[in-house]
């Protein structure tokens, strides 16, 4: 081989590499446009709504006290009675209720003509079978003036159970009017009451 032939062969061979390292750079390098996506970017915010607190099933305190009053009357046996009894009351729950009843009655004995004023509280317990029908116990006590002779007179505290049932209809938004008959089961010795009297109460009841 001739020198000048040699000389091209090597330079043929040297551009022949030089290219291939070339392509093989190029075919290396990322494509801008197909760069995979960038995973460091913040994901989409998700919302969270803020809690919901639990709404309370218990009425609020106006819807669970009711109060009102009630007049009593008598008429039976030897004695009569009239009396008034306001009363406030607080459902435990929507059908049950508690409450508590102060009281002043008068008496007149027709067999000695003799009249007395008498006093007393109560604690009463109600519950409503239906809207308009309820039954109802209630502990009392009653100080009574006592006479020892037509003339003289002495105070005795009496104690009573009643238990009974009444009726109640509605006359007004939250105003309710009831008729109770309520029977003594103590029938204490130093009651002016015959046996199984009835009591028969009227009033009018507030949120009742």
């Amino acid at each position: 081989m001739t020198p000048r032939l040699f000389m091209c062969a090597l330079l043929a061979c040297l551009f022949t590499a030089t290219a291939s390292v070339s392509f093989a750079q190029m075919s290396a390098a990322p494509d801008s446009a197909t760069a995979a996506p960038d995973t460091a970017a913040a994901a989409p915010a998700t919302y969270t709504p803020p809690p919901v607190q639990a709404q309370s099933s218990k009425p609020p305190l106006r819807d669970r006290i009711y109060f009102g009053g009630s007049v009593v009357f008598n008429m039976g046996g030897d004695v009569s009675t009239i009396g008034v009894y306001p009363m406030i009351g607080y459902k435990i729950r929507p059908k049950w209720s508690v409450g508590l009843e102060a009281g002043y009655e008068h008496v007149t004995f027709d067999d000695f003509d003799q009249s007395a004023d008498n006093y007393g509280g109560s604690l009463f317990t109600r519950y409503r079978l239906i809207p308009r029908m309820y039954l109802h116990a209630e502990y009392q006590m009653i100080n009574y003036e006592v006479f020892t002779s037509p003339v003289a007179s002495d105070r005795d505290w009496v104690p009573f159970l009643l238990l009974g049932g009444g009726l109640s209809t509605m006359v007004a938004p939250r105003t309710w009017a009831y008729v109770e008959v309520l029977f003594d089961v103590l029938q204490d010795n130093g009651s002016p009451y015959d046996d199984w009297e009835p009591f028969v109460s009227a009033g009018i009841g507030v949120g009742f």
